[in-house]
């Protein structure tokens, strides 16, 4: 029989190994979530700085109030209080292309661009980055598509989250070319949109996962399991003071029933 190769984790009778470290006796106590979760999808261990700026990341998408994905969490709840893995994954899955889904978009977009000038390298100066930037949000323009990362709907003057993570890269010395290139996009972006709009944070949080090595296809997953205790919390918060039926209630108060139009014979 073949055998089915991991190198996550295993268990037997008295041990449980993680990445080839006793779970109990060299990670518990030692590794932080979010360092055990950046080393499980990288197989590697971060550095301090990269630990930094990973778990920065992971606060910024938390938690963002009410949106649909909380609405979601609280309404199952109620539905189903006996159902906290069901309330769960009703938040967790409508992280699309309007909420969470974005920072896979944003990663999506700069990565692309970037691996379509592979040969000519990346450039050096804000200047080139200004043309390069420029060049894909046009791109981006002619086939009728949003620019990834650009825009909120709450923080229009500017999210307050993209210049922490900006000045967090810095700090670390890992302002790569992801963030690079997403910071041209804030730049150049008014002269082929006519509006200025800001870099909203969850791109920002995109732009830095793809600069610390993580696979584009895997970064929505960060904003998943991220979110994911910003809606646990909404489940405790539902329980000790719930608001989903009056959610339910004034909902339905306001519903507007209009028959369907009758096809004309």
């Amino acid at each position: 029989m073949t055998g089915y190769a991991t190198s996550i984790g295993s268990s037997d009778e008295t041990s449980i190994t993680v990445l080839g470290h006793d779970l109990a006796r060299e990670l518990m106590g030692q590794v932080s979530f979010g360092e055990l979760a950046f080393w499980l999808v990288a197989l590697r261990r971060p550095t301090p700085g990269e630990l930094r700026l990973f778990e920065a990341v992971l606060v910024a998408l938390a938690e963002h109030g009410l949106t649909p994905s909380a609405i979601a969490t609280r309404l199952t709840l109620t539905g189903a209080p006996e159902s906290v893995q069901g309330a769960m994954a009703a938040g967790l899955l409508g992280g699309g292309s309007r909420f969470l889904g974005v920072t896979e978009d944003t990663g999506r977009f700069l990565a692309t661009t970037l691996a379509g000038r592979a040969a000519e390298g990346v450039p050096t100066t804000d200047a080139d980055w200004d043309i390069l930037a420029l060049e894909a949000v046009r791109a981006q323009r002619a086939v009728g598509r949003y620019v990834p990362g650009l825009g909120h709907n709450v923080h229009r003057a500017g999210d307050p989250r993209t210049p922490v993570l900006l000045r967090i890269a810095a700090e670390e010395r890992l302002r790569g070319p992801h963030l690079r290139l997403f910071e041209a996009v804030g730049r150049v972006h008014p002269e082929v949109l006519g509006q200025t709009l800001p870099l909203n944070g969850a791109g920002a949080c995109g732009a830095v996962l793809c600069d610390l090595g993580f696979l584009v296809e895997t970064l929505r997953g960060f904003a998943l399991l991220a979110r994911a205790a910003g809606l646990l919390g909404h489940i405790a918060e539902e329980m000790r003071r719930p608001i989903g039926l009056d959610v339910y209630k004034n909902v339905d108060r306001a519903t507007d029933y209009q028959p369907p139009a009758t096809p004309a014979e």
